[in-house]
């Protein structure tokens, strides 16, 4: 047995996460297989195939269930994403936990790209869905036990081809991150990273990277102890790799790594180096792709990093690098091997092709390295002082393409593709955990985390919840935690701590929002000594709603607004426009309010910018649908997820630049269904009586918040006279 991260006694054979029980790929598993026939028949090594299981995701193997993420129904009027359990030893489905795609421009192709995350203390598994949908789900029974719409909160992107990213646990936090445009002073996009309470799903911390990056990406974290402190270290799309105190989110370093986001998962030793790859432009130079080592101080926390080596012109963009020994095998998309040698970056024996290109990373178990092309080219290798000595290899069917990884659990090999999950093993397989010692082989003593005692002054402060919303008059409760500098926690005296709050009031350890019926926002601030923390506070009432933007502002609460708005004057009535300068924001949404509210009508007036020859796409957002007036098709759609259009009603709509038009949205859901009204007509004219589109959803979202979509490329969006209210 072997201990999790969160401390929790584990199943050192388990695969609890992405990269493995060490987070490295590398498994402790022995009598691992040494060839296997696809095709199946006595002695192939195929212990069973789930088609059920086909995918792009990586699986997780925890109390012996498989846990992955797939398409469900795909093409047709109920296409979603879902996560499944099977019995790890005989693959029988366990149950299926389906949920809708929505309000997302991600190409249904790329469902299933993140990998579901255990917990092995909790016996949860954490998931976030294709269209920013983070659930934590209970490990036995599938069932949803809290859910965050990283979107609709937080503005998270599920654009540029469908990146996801794959959460992480410690310790009672379950991390996860994306490119964000929030509130206020988070409005502009930034590479953000969340921390929730596993238990609950409050917000613990959030903190992000520079501001406007170049990419989404899908680096997921490694935690480890480094310099006598617990590490996260992680790529980010601007380009850099970051050090954060997990407990606490506080930067503790970043390196320059690439020009562009970084979508491979780092490898650390046990001596607190970093190695990172990726596949873009280096920082200097045109020079495509590096591996790099980043070495940081040995003991002083605040002492910065630096680059020991960098190996150039190694695009390993996609699979991430796997860390032998001192050994380091990156893989470029490509799907040529490379072997450095970790002192020098140095390269090691010739390169060796693997296929003809490379999306999933390499496993280490048994001694051996098992490796996946795209294409569903397998090879098993064994390391050698040289290089590596092939073992075997074999090409899947047609239609067994491989965007996951291989995993290694309890004997059995698990190889995740398009067309079927394989689980091989050999009939006498007997499991038992690696007892080979090598350097930064995962048997090894771990570091240790410094003494608490060493470091018993407090350092930062953290209310939680972080951020919430909330309605007048509604009440909170506030806890307070302290660290020393190291992100280790501290007890905290309350009676020593002050609280102030910009907006309602704190009495004890209890918020009370203000009476209002404004939308507002506010800072509460927790004090002790000369430290302070702070959490947001958004306070918004009861429907219904409206927004004349007299005050001639962006309303601050609305999420993904200020940055892509601003405030004018239109011939002296207040608007906010949808500008069409900003880089990578000119097609967007933005949100209102709470998640939960459902059945409700939605008004706003809209305009294309005077003059233009090509009019912009505007709509509204109601329950998780959109309706469109679509500038240069001249229509009026009603959809649910804009790459699918699983479920999409259209009807013909000429309409001109200039003009005012009023849109009308109206989300019910009737029988289980989910009924859409749209009607759109001159501002200046009577409202007509009938709807001039309805569509209705089998696959219903039941809920939603309000909001606005905008399509700015072509020209500005004027906007004017939102309101909401519920229906009659």
């Amino acid at each position: 047995m072997a201990f999790a991260p969160n401390g929790h006694c584990a199943d050192s054979l388990d695969w609890p996460n992405w990269r493995g029980p060490h987070q490295n790929g590398h498994s402790d598993d022995t009598g691992l297989i040494d060839s296997f026939d696809p095709d199946g028949g006595p002695g192939s090594n195929v212990l069973w195939k789930s088609e059920t299981a086909a995918g792009i995701s990586t699986p997780i193997v925890m109390d012996g269930r498989l846990f992955t993420i797939v398409r469900d129904q795909p093409g047709t009027p109920k296409d979603a994403e879902k996560v499944i359990a099977l019995d790890a030893a005989t693959g029988e489905l366990l149950w299926e936990n389906v949920y809708n795609v929505f309000l997302s421009d991600l190409p249904a192709e790329r469902v299933g790209w993140s990998n579901v995350c255990g917990d092995p203390a909790t016996q949860r598994v954490f998931v976030l869905g294709a269209c920013c949908f983070f659930q934590c789900m209970d490990a036995k029974s599938g069932q949803t036990v809290w859910s965050r719409s990283l979107s609709e909160e937080f503005g998270m992107l599920s654009t540029y081809g469908g990146r996801t990213n794959t959460p992480v646990v410690f310790e009672n936090l379950v991390i996860i991150s994306g490119v964000t445009t929030g509130w206020d002073e988070s409005a502009r996009p930034a590479h953000r990273f969340f921390a929730f309470d596993t238990s609950d799903g409050k917000l613990v911390w959030t903190n992000s990277t520079r501001p406007l990056p170049e990419d989404t990406t899908y680096s997921t974290p490694v935690i480890k102890v480094i310099n006598g402190q617990q590490v996260m270290v992680a790529g980010s799309g601007d380009g850099d790799v970051y050090a954060f105190q997990p407990r606490t989110g506080k930067i503790l370093w970043h390196e320059a790594l690439s020009r562009r986001g970084i979508n491979t998962t780092v490898s650390v030793d046990d001596f607190g180096s970093v190695y990172a790859t990726h596949g873009e432009e280096n920082p200097q130079g045109t020079a495509m792709g590096a591996v790099v080592r980043i070495d940081t101080a040995t003991n002083d926390a605040t002492a910065p990093s630096s680059e020991r080596w960098r190996s150039e012109e190694i695009a390993a963009g996609k699979s991430s690098p796997l860390l032998i020994g001192d050994r380091l095998y990156v893989v470029e998309d490509s799907s040529r091997m490379h072997m450095l040698d970790i002192a020098t970056g140095e390269t090691i024996g010739k390169p060796l092709k693997l296929g003809t290109a490379m999306r999933g990373s390499l496993l280490y178990a048994d001694g051996k390295i098992y490796s996946a092309s795209s294409q569903g080219i397998i090879q098993i290798l064994r390391p050698t002082a040289d290089g590596v000595e092939p073992i075997f290899k074999v090409r899947l069917p047609r239609g067994h393409d491989v965007g996951g990884s291989p995993i290694a659990s309890h004997g059995k090999l698990y190889l995740p593709t398009t067309g079927g999950l394989f689980c091989l093993a050999t009939d006498a397989a007997s499991p038992s955990p690696n007892a080979t010692t090598l350097v930064n082989s995962p048997t090894n003593s771990a570091p240790s985390e410094a003494a608490v005692s060493h470091n018993p002054d407090v350092a930062q402060l953290q209310i939680v919840p972080a951020e919430s919303m909330i309605q007048p008059g509604q009440k909170i409760a506030l806890t307070v935690h302290a660290f020393n500098s190291l992100g280790q926690r501290l007890p905290v005296d309350l009676d020593q701590v002050t609280f102030t709050a910009s907006v309602g009031t704190i009495d004890g350890q209890s918020f009370t929002a203000p009476m209002t019926d404004q939308h507002i926002a506010g800072t509460l601030t927790a004090t002790l000594g000369d430290t302070e923390g702070a959490a947001r506070v958004r306070i918004i009432p009861s429907l219904p709603w409206s927004f004349d933007f007299a005050n001639g502002e962006v309303p601050i609460t609305w999420i993904g607004a200020r940055y892509r708005h601003e405030a004018r004057s239109e011939i002296k009535e207040p608007v906010i426009v949808k500008i069409s300068t900003i880089p990578k924001g000119t097609r967007s949404q933005t949100w209102f309010g709470p998640t939960d509210l459902h059945d409700y009508t939605i008004t706003a007036d809209v305009k294309a910018q005077p003059g233009t020859s090509k009019l912009p796409d505007m709509g509204v957002i109601a329950q998780r649908y959109t309706l469109d007036l679509m500038g240069e098709s001249q229509q009026l759609q009603i959809r649910t997820w804009a790459a699918q259009l699983r479920m999409a009603q259209s009807v013909p709509m000429n309409w001109n630049a200039g003009v005012w038009y009023r849109l009308k949205f109206q989300a019910s859901t009737e029988n289980g269904k989910a009924v859409l009204r749209g009607k759109v007509w001159q501002r200046d004219e009577p409202e007509p009586t009938d709807w001039t589109i309805t569509a209705t959803d089998e696959a219903a979202n039941l809920n939603g918040s309000p909001g606005l979509f905008g399509n700015a490329t072509n020209a500005e969006i004027f906007i004017d006279n939102v309101s909401v209210q519920s229906n009659p």
